[in-house]
């Protein structure tokens, strides 16, 4: 997404011509056969490349979204079915196959011309521009909490609305009344002075004929019957009765298992390979040295360093077999390199105060620090994340006659199919990719490195190969959160009131807005310095976020507890010119009652982030005791602009406030000459079910365009912790995760 800036793509003059593509809505006579033809099944008509009726009067609505646990694909049907007029009880989904006709065109409207109000006239022409963009670069991606505030407000609600308007006026032709008089309630066409009322089904065929309008009239949200309500997920049933199908449970002829093992080290190669011990046991097919593979693309780019894979009649054997093998590695020059020196490295860098990369600098920094009364300075760090993801990294691939089928659980199947196509010299339309659900994403099934693994082998072998990676291999292996460094500078005058605010942190990523605050501070100077290492990284839940919520929160803490001031009400007056940032904040205290007396060794902690154009406020209660931190209460205020599927924003906030308490309890990827220390969930802990937490939340229905609910809920559990933990003990946490500061609060306890 970094690839596609605003700028390059407006002066490149993409939104001045071009035409409209087949896949916002079928155009009679322009690449139908081939939508049909994709997924149009027995009785079905597709009347809009998003939707389908049934002769059952059935709606499927088709959806360009990975399922992976969020429960998008049901908050988007509820999109489209709303502005259809469905009735809810008929509406299943589907995923869109991996094909240009689905990518994501949607982007464009709801990231590069978010603030562009572009004409109507111009909207067919944009979104076909966007459709080829998108097809070129391999975009269907689930991630960046886009589903709903994205491809949902500006495909799913288009395609509801446009396919309603199409059935309207196929009924109004065959009754011969105005398009206007016609009515439409959950699945039905009514016709009030006549009478004549008609299923959805009726007039199905009829519809698809007709030219679609793309800029349909929406409902008013007053009018939503579907949107804005808690309906069952369309996903859980499946799931409940084990008919849902995930990459795992793929079963082909003829297959074969295998499974993998990389470097220590990263980017090693082999230096020598005994085969003899693994190929002695019984059911071991084969040893195979995968090639050193380099491909990228904006999203599923990766480098891929040298691999050994064992193939055999069973997952068990090939593990056996790999544990019997005896691999020798090249060296790097990497071998020396441990998280210490990491982050020695990234102080060092940080010191130089070279080549900072600007994100804001508004005021002057250093009159206000001359004149200020007293200053605050503190450094932070976090390290690296692994995603850990319940279901193993797997994919089946077949690549034989020159062709490439490849089943697996992805974030983004129509980049993998780039992605394929590329590593195995393949055309494009010689590769097929059936996504199936995943048991969890997190960003690391956007990166296409075990599949390509998979469809490598599958190509030596002649066969069908399911490659499964241990969990070993998964941890040590990922593409991390990347480890970080920030520190800050605090200018305040003799009343406590900040002048000015100066940040330097290492390594910037995605999105640009996350190390900024939304504090009334008049001079501020944030930016990055570049700190590379050896380490592969990628996108982790809610991406830098994440991050800088555990520094920008923690270090405002610390600039309010040295101005004299409690926490929640320095946070407010700062808060003035951002009135949705100050009503989450105190819902969130309120409900949180803050300000009431806690106990001996209680504490109670409150941050706040925008992220993914959602607001949430958290506030923490922890006991500590003999050094030993648990998290008994979070309180969550989340203003989500419109909650398509409360029940839904709910499970993703509590979701994302467990994988922020790992991460900020327990999470700690350390480097050891040169490779990952951890290996699997006893030396990298999650939170257990015993150990989770109360949690709250409540949802702010502002207005505002809906905004994200898969990442929001991480970025401000770290700092809410860490400030909880001060608030018990009086010991300030800036390094994760807390049972680092096991010692010291055991010291504070003690005393």
């Amino acid at each position: 997404m970094n690839k596609w800036t605003r700028r390059a793509f407006i002066g490149a003059g993409v939104i001045t011509g071009g035409a409209l593509l087949v896949g916002v809505a079928i155009r009679p006579g322009r690449r139908v056969d081939k939508l049909a033809a994709l997924v149009e099944g027995e009785d079905e008509t597709l009347v809009h490349a998003f939707i389908k009726i049934d002769t059952d009067n059935s709606v499927t609505v088709i959806v360009p979204h990975s399922e992976m646990g969020q429960g998008a694909q049901t908050a988007l049907a509820q999109m489209a079915a709303d502005e259809l007029d469905a009735d809810w009880e008929q509406v299943r989904f589907e995923e869109a196959p991996a094909a240009g006709e689905y990518a994501l065109y949607t982007i464009g409207r709801g990231f590069l011309l978010k603030d562009v109000d572009v004409p109507k006239v111009l909207i067919p022409t944009v979104d076909g521009a966007m459709m080829q963009l998108a097809d070129s670069m391999g975009l269907q991606i689930t991630g960046g909490s886009m589903s709903v505030r994205v491809t949902g407000m500006y495909g799913m609600r288009v395609a509801g609305a446009a396919t309603r308007d199409l059935l309207r006026r196929a009924a109004a032709a065959a009754w011969d009344v105005p398009t206007e008089d016609i009515e439409t309630n959950r699945g039905e066409l009514r016709h009030a002075a006549s009478g004549r009322t008609a299923r959805y089904a009726d007039f199905a065929e009829a519809a698809a004929q007709l030219k679609p309008t793309y800029t349909p009239t929406f409902k008013d949200p007053s009018e939503y019957t579907i949107m804005g309500q808690s309906v069952q997920r369309l996903d859980l049933p499946s799931k409940v009765d084990g008919s849902a199908r995930f990459a795992l449970d793929v079963r082909l002829p003829d297959m074969v298992y295998a499974t993998v093992a990389q470097a220590p080290v990263f980017a090693a190669r082999v230096a020598s390979l005994d085969t003899a011990d693994a190929l002695a046991i019984e059911g071991v097919l084969g040893v195979h040295r995968l090639p050193e593979t380099a491909f990228d693309s904006s999203i599923g780019g990766f480098g891929l360093g040298e691999s050994v894979a064992v193939v055999a009649s069973s997952y068990w054997l090939a593990k056996k077999g790999l544990q019997a093998l005896d691999i020798q590695w090249t060296q790097t020059g990497h071998e020396s390199v441990s998280s210490d020196s990491l982050y020695e490295q990234f102080a060092e860098t940080l010191s130089t105060g070279a080549d900072v990369a600007a994100d804001t600098a508004t005021g002057d920094v250093a009159e206000a620090d001359a004149r200020a009364a007293y200053r605050i300075e503190a450094t932070y760090r976090v390290p690296f994340l692994a995603h850990t993801c319940m279901e193993p990294l797997n994919a089946t691939a077949d690549v034989r006659d020159g062709r490439c089928e490849l089943w697996v659980g992805c974030q983004n199947p129509l980049g993998f199919r780039h992605t394929m196509a590329a590593v195995l010299g393949l055309e494009y339309d010689d590769v097929t990719v059936h996504n199936q659900f995943m048991g969890g994403g997190f960003g690391r099934k956007a990166r296409a490195d075990w599949a390509t693994q998979a469809a490598l082998l599958a190509r030596e072998v002649g066969r069908p190969v399911q490659l499964i990676w241990s969990r070993e291999e998964d941890v040590r292996h990922d593409r991390y959160r990347p480890a970080g460094m920030s520190q800050f500078r605090a200018a305040l005058d003799d009343n406590g009131a900040l002048l000015a605010w100066t940040n330097r942190y290492t390594n910037k990523m995605d999105p640009p807005d996350a190390p900024l605050i939304p504090y009334a501070v008049p001079n501020q100077d944030i930016g990055s310095l570049a700190s590379p290492t050896h380490v592969p990284t990628g996108a982790w839940r809610s991406v830098d976020h994440s991050q800088h919520g555990f520094f920008t929160e923690s270090f405002i803490d610390e600039v309010a507890i040295a101005a004299g001031r409690d926490p929640f009400e320095y946070r407010e007056q700062l808060l003035s010119e951002h009135p949705r940032h100050l009503a989450v904040l105190q819902k969130a205290a309120s409900a949180a009652g803050w300000g009431t007396p806690m106990g001996p060794g209680r504490g109670r902690g409150i941050a706040l982030q925008e992220s993914f154009g959602t607001i949430v406020a958290q506030v923490i209660e922890v006991t500590v005791n003999n050094g030993v931190v648990a998290v008994d209460r979070v309180v969550a205020a989340v203003d989500i602009g419109y909650a398509i599927s409360p029940d839904g924003t709910r499970a993703q906030i509590e979701s994302g406030v467990l994988y922020g308490l790992t991460a900020a309890l327990y999470g700690d990827i350390t480097i050891e000459n040169g490779a990952v220390k951890q290996s699997n969930f006893h030396d990298y802990r999650a939170v257990r079910m015993a150990e989770s937490p109360k949690i709250e939340t409540h949802i702010i229905n502002s207005g505002h365009a809906p905004g994200g609910a898969g990442e929001v809920g991480t970025p401000a559990v770290a700092p809410a912790l860490a400030n909880a933990v001060f608030d018990a003990t009086g010991v300030r946490v800036r390094e994760l995760p807390l049972s680092k500061a096991a010692a010291m609060l055991s010291d504070t306890d003690a005393a």
